[in-house]
């Protein structure tokens, strides 16, 4: 316990990371500020009841992303999703557009393109969202009376402005944090929004137990022993990688004689991170969010019936779709064939496979094989905060942290940035957070 104090008063000791982490601090404080300040022209009180509807929809899952900020109707409402989705299209757009592979071959120039193209694609996803949700906005009654008592022209075009600016500064708070912070800007963006759920859900939870008296003590230390359990195993997952050795085959340049030495490439076994989860939840939600819209269609209901959160059909089809993009966005971020083709230009083979097309086939199997196990993880972790619900009696506030999306993202993000951190402090010849070994990040996974 001491080594962790001393850690920690070392982490102050060094001017410049105590200056970032300040810096990231007070951006992120910013960010929350913006997620609760409304945009202009609604009745608040009739919009957090028309809002209740709204949590086992695809509007659910985007407000947990931005922290509130989308059922508050701030104007950080859209939060930093319409970022993410422009690079998830480029990303997916590099596979089939010759002239996005081209820029990603590029190097530094391609990626400062690609970055541009991104704020562009950005700015237009943003604008889009905005008008769609003044319509909803617009839509939005209770009590038989509607949320917006003047949704005039003037309403609808200050709202888009403000809410697409919000985007745009919200993007440029991330950057910010990358770039004066302590790093992965968009992605503390994203973790702040999600813990500041928690406290909220830590209340929830004790007030059943202490005041509601509806579970028993010894049951609550049985929940936390389990969290911790599914905590541990979800780091354990994230850090494990399958080491394939590398012999690089010695040249002489001049004078000097480099490589003859073995080295290795981690494989990860969860290559994909959190978006597959995130894939399929989307698309579990779309029957609910439509049923929504028609709640008097005896067809749409008995098919709403299927994704019934507490039915086996609702986890077999969940954890299939975990597994099946798990399978899809490793093939889309990974690609064997280019690995081997570097290592080949720069004189390196796995001991045993011919350099070519026979390690690109021998690195495909090893991920293939790899990313089962993974797989079937992450479709487990998917279903946990259902069987915690429903099995345990937790809150559904707490039962998102036991498992799932924000679970993945929380422990991901905060390796990411331990490890960013655990690097300045072995630059000024300071001890880590762990004595032996270090903090591995997500580095080249496929996750936020």
């Amino acid at each position: 316990m001491s080594s962790v104090v001393q850690t920690f008063k070392n982490i102050f000791r060094i001017e410049e990371l105590r200056t970032r982490i300040i810096t990231t601090i007070l951006i992120l404080v910013v960010v929350r500020l913006g997620a609760q300040i409304t945009v202009p022209g609604l009745d608040m009180t009739l919009l957090h009841i028309s809002n209740k509807s709204d949590s086992n929809s695809l509007f659910g899952l985007f407000d947990l992303f931005v922290g509130g900020a989308f059922s508050n109707a701030a104007i950080f409402a859209l939060g930093i999703m319409p970022y993410i989705t422009a690079s998830i299209i480029l990303q997916l757009g590099g596979i089939v557009i010759p002239e996005l592979q081209k820029m990603q071959k590029e190097g530094e120039e391609g990626r400062r393109k690609i970055n541009q193209w991104t704020r562009i694609l950005t700015v237009a996803i943003a604008a889009m969202q905005s008008w769609a949700f003044t319509l909803r906005l617009r839509g939005m009654e209770a009590n038989g009376l509607p949320v917006v008592p003047d949704s005039g022209v003037i309403f609808v075009l200050t709202t888009v402005f403000i809410m697409t600016a919000g985007v745009m500064i919200m993007m440029w708070l991330g950057e910010r944090i990358t770039e004066f912070g302590i790093g992965n800007g968009i992605s503390l963006i994203i973790m702040i929004g999600i813990v500041a759920r928690l406290p909220g859900a830590l209340y929830q939870e004790v007030n059943q137990v202490l005041t509601l008296a509806e579970r028993p003590w010894i049951l609550e230390v049985i929940i936390l022993i389990f969290v911790l359990a599914v905590i541990a195993s979800v780091i354990f997952i994230t850090q494990g990688t399958r080491r394939i050795p590398v012999q690089y085959a010695k040249r002489q340049v001049g004078r000097k004689v480099y490589g003859g030495t073995t080295q290795y490439i981690p494989l990860r076994v969860n290559t994909a991170g959190v978006m597959p989860i995130i894939f399929a939840q989307s698309l579990m939600f779309i029957p609910n969010t439509i049923f929504s819209f028609f709640p008097g269609s005896t067809w749409l209901y008995g098919v709403v019936s299927l994704f019934n959160e507490r039915s086996l059909s609702y986890a077999l089809i969940y954890g299939g779709m975990v597994v099946l993009f798990t399978y899809f966005y490793t093939a889309i971020v990974f690609n064997p064939r280019e690995m081997a083709e570097n290592m080949k230009k720069q004189g390196g083979f796995i001991p045993g496979i011919r350099p070519g097309s026979q390690t690109a086939e021998y690195i495909d199997g090893i991920i293939t094989r790899i990313t089962l196990p993974g797989s079937f993880f992450l479709a487990l972790v998917a279903i946990l905060p259902t069987f915690a619900i429903h099995i345990l009696g937790v809150s559904s506030g707490l039962a998102s942290f036991i498992g799932g999306t924000s679970l993945l993202i929380v422990v991901g993000v905060c390796l990411d940035t331990l490890q960013q951190i655990e690097s300045y402090l072995l630059m000024r010849h300071y001890d880590g957070f762990m004595k032996s070994g270090k903090i591995k990040g997500r580095t080249g996974s496929g996750g936020f």
